[in-house]
């Protein structure tokens, strides 16, 4: 399985990346998981749902399911949050799990960079980043790749981690 993190700021486009990556993989007949961190909270529930009822009244997990999907609930309730290491072992089994955020992980990454944004470069102190998907000409020692270009991502992605289907 490979792990490939997409890295940067807030708003400089990981999410559309990852979603323009995504069928350039299962096209090619490899099956992609994604683990997306945020660092705020968030529901995927809503207020008088049965689930979002068990879950007010204590319940640690719930599971979900319908014909088409299943979610599975866990509250944390203090706990500190589950390792990238523990996250990955819950997924099922895939070819790829592409990782939105989590910028200090040991795993490689492109990072994502809008110059525009006038945040500053994570490359310079992050030697996880092993390339640059970016907007604009930068000056930068390693790969550099057009945003826009995402077969050209996904090809450096497969490179990168020796994975040819």
């Amino acid at each position: 399985m490979i792990v490939f993190g997409i890295a940067g700021w807030s708003g400089c486009g990981k999410t559309t990346l990852i979603e323009k990556l995504i069928p350039r993989f299962t096209a090619r007949g490899i099956s992609v998981s994604v683990i997306k961190h945020a660092h705020h909270g968030f529901d995927l529930d809503r207020p008088g749902k049965d689930s979002f009822r068990h879950r007010e009244a204590g319940a640690s997990q719930v599971l979900m399911l319908s014909n088409d999907r299943w979610v599975l609930m866990h509250e944390l309730r203090g706990v500190p949050e589950p390792t990238l290491e523990e996250q990955l072992r819950l997924l099922s089994p895939c070819d790829v799990v592409l990782i939105e955020g989590y910028k200090a992980a040991a795993v490689p990454k492109i990072e994502v960079h809008r110059p525009a944004h006038g945040k500053p470069p994570l490359w310079v102190d992050n030697p996880h980043v092993v390339a640059v998907a970016t907007n604009a000409g930068i000056d930068c020692p390693l790969p550099t790749l057009a945003l826009d270009d995402a077969d050209a991502i996904a090809e450096f992605i497969l490179a990168h981690s020796h994975l040819r289907p």
